[in-house]
């Protein structure tokens, strides 16, 4: 029978441990079944499962005492092979990546998302802090904080449930994502434009400057709602806007406010060779604007008829709406030669659900309820760039 021990190793860290310590272990030829370290301000945890040698006591003896000049502790466990065997057997169970967002991530949040994965017997493997170190005063009221769960068995049908309802009690975003191939290897992010990568809705921005505000916002409203047909409630809103000159559209182009992290999420996904795409029930006249300044790849969207420099009232065809949006995106991957799974679509309205839906990762970003309620993931507490952290993007990488 072969004989285990797992060393644990704690202490303050310091360069060259973790070196000095296997190279005992080699010196013995024992075989590392299992390794982990973390680091947290500084203090190591580093856990080593090994078999035994003959000379187990020879070699316990010599980590005992360059664990002593290292000003470190040891403890040895033995670990039988019952126990090994069925570790060995978990290797098959299914795996989950949990990630928790806030403004400020609290214990009573690590606590209650905690006590959902132990009542659905999942096991946790890691824990890892994604976002940047927080400082402890902080005059910013956008600060950021993200811990991810690495997950391991079968959830049942209340865990996803009872982590919404600690969300929204709590006020805190929680995404459940199944840990496979794709997760970090995702290729293209398609994003929609009015009130998700802009922080208004344009058509309301036009109504306003052509004196039909108040009925053009309550008809946006509704069809974001899904309460109306969007292509219907589109030609309707446009209508209202014949005779607008051409040059109101520039003005509200020069003012369009960015949703926050924008930015920093484009500047990072460019950087790290994503192909990025905005899908739009709005118009071309304005992804076009944010396409040259943030650096988007292609933009779809729906193009105002505009004749001698003045508004017609009317819209080109086709429209791009819920249907369209999903259809786009399926091209796109086409094009890009990558699997749907590779996608991410964000979105706020329902005419976003069907493109949601298709990607592989579809994320509802501060959106309507109807919308939150049926999208697999949702950001309600965060900026745009918090979407990073669903990808297994580090502050640090970013």
């Amino acid at each position: 029978m072969t004989e285990l021990v797992l060393i644990n190793i704690t202490g303050e860290d310091k360069p060259g441990l973790t070196a000095a310590v296997t190279q005992l272990l080699g010196e013995f030829d024992v075989d590392i079944l299992d390794v982990g370290q973390a680091v947290i301000h500084n203090f190591l945890t580093l856990g080593i499962l090994t078999t035994v040698p003959d000379d187990a006591a020879l070699l316990f003896k010599e980590i005992l005492f360059r664990a002593h000049e290292l000003g470190v502790s040891v403890k040895f466990s033995p670990v039988d092979e019952i126990s090994y065997d069925s570790w060995v057997q978990l290797q098959g169970r299914s795996r989950f990546i949990l990630t928790v967002l806030a403004r400020k991530i609290r214990a009573v949040h690590m606590a209650a998302v905690s006590r959902v994965i132990a009542a659905s017997s999942l096991n946790i493997d890691n824990i890892t802090r994604l976002s940047g170190r927080v400082p402890l005063v902080s005059d910013s009221p956008r600060t950021k904080a993200c811990v991810e769960f690495s997950l391991r068995g079968e959830p049942d049908d209340d865990f996803r449930r009872n982590l919404m309802t600690i969300a929204s009690e709590m006020e805190i975003d929680i995404a459940v994502q199944e840990d496979g191939i794709f997760r970090r290897n995702r290729r293209l992010v398609a994003f929609d434009m009015d009130s998700t990568l802009i922080d208004t809705e344009v058509i309301d921005e036009l109504a306003h400057r052509a004196g039909v505000g108040a009925e053009v916002e309550q008809i946006t409203e509704r069809a974001m709602n899904g309460e109306l047909d969007f292509q219907a409630s589109l030609r309707l809103r446009v209508s209202l806007l014949a005779g607008m000159k051409e040059t109101e559209l520039d003005k509200v182009a020069a003012t369009l406010p960015m949703m926050e992290g924008a930015e920093h999420l484009f500047k990072t996904l460019n950087m790290l060779g994503y192909k990025t795409a905005i899908l739009s029930g709005g118009f071309t006249f304005f992804g076009e604007v944010l396409q040259k300044n943030l650096g988007i790849d292609y933009v779809f969207a729906n193009e105002l008829e505009i004749i001698d420099g003045v508004l017609t009232g009317r819209v080109r065809e086709p429209i791009v709406d819920s249907a369209r949006k999903a259809e786009l995106l399926t091209e796109l991957a086409a094009r890009e030669n990558i699997s749907m799974q590779q996608t991410i679509a964000v979105g706020d309205g329902a005419n976003d659900l069907a493109m949601l839906a298709a990607a592989g990762l579809g994320i509802a970003y501060h959106a309507k309820a109807v919308v939150k309620e049926s999208a697999e993931h949702a950001i309600s507490t965060l900026g745009l760039d918090s979407i990073l952290y669903l990808m297994g993007i580090h502050d640090r990488e970013g």
